[in-house]
């Protein structure tokens, strides 16, 4: 059973009225929803209340879902939109974190990735390089950064982020495309690149 057929399931013991199923997927998708929402808000009281009013709200338009898209890509959308008004309500920039968390909710810090541990010279090259590529991501326009982060980090399909996104998928395959550029373009000085080279 895939993990669309299992939230497909939850979501109709939902629909048929039972309660528990949806805390189910409340627990299923809460930290990426969190991890989400942290890229937009500084605040984790402020995530913690805008998540909620996420599910609040997911819970309200359960009876209306019909399944056309994966579960999370709906409820994607519904926490991108909860923390947009949030943001406006609360005259507020979306901020960029400079880390972002893997699935188990532990923080990603690509020097950990980059670090061989040979050598100071080494461990050094790679926290700059850790450094760059965040900087390069939290510098991105919004929608350029999500479609990468959405790719790489959350290891999202084309598909999934094109109906996350509302865009067709073309577009998303340019975001990226435009986002590996920026990164590269940004990493090129310190790996004594050209720029002959492909990303």
């Amino acid at each position: 059973m895939s993990e669309r057929d299992v939230d497909a399931e939850l979501v109709a013991r939902v629909q048929a009225g039972d309660k528990q199923a949806f805390d189910l997927l409340v627990l299923k998708y809460q930290r990426k929803i969190m991890r989400l929402l942290s890229r937009m808000i500084r605040d984790s009281a402020e995530i913690e209340d805008v998540a909620q009013e996420a599910f609040i709200k997911a819970y309200r338009a359960l009876p209306q879902f019909r399944g056309e898209s994966a579960f999370y890509t709906w409820l994607y959308r519904i926490a991108i939109n909860t923390a947009r008004n949030w943001l406006a309500a609360n005259k507020r920039a979306p901020s960029a974190p400079s880390a972002f968390e893997n699935e188990e909710g532990e923080t990603f810090n690509e020097s950990d990735v980059l670090t061989d541990g040979s050598n100071p010279e080494s461990e050094m090259a790679s926290r700059q390089i850790a450094e760059t590529v965040n900087k390069a991501i939290n510098d991105l326009p919004e929608e350029l950064r999500n479609a990468i982060v959405m790719r790489e980090i959350d290891g999202m399909s084309y598909e999934d982020i094109a109906e996350s996104m509302n865009c067709p998928i073309g577009t998303v395959r340019s975001r990226i495309f435009r986002a590996r550029e920026a990164i590269a373009t940004r990493l090129r000085p310190l790996l004594g690149d050209t720029g002959k080279r492909r990303w």
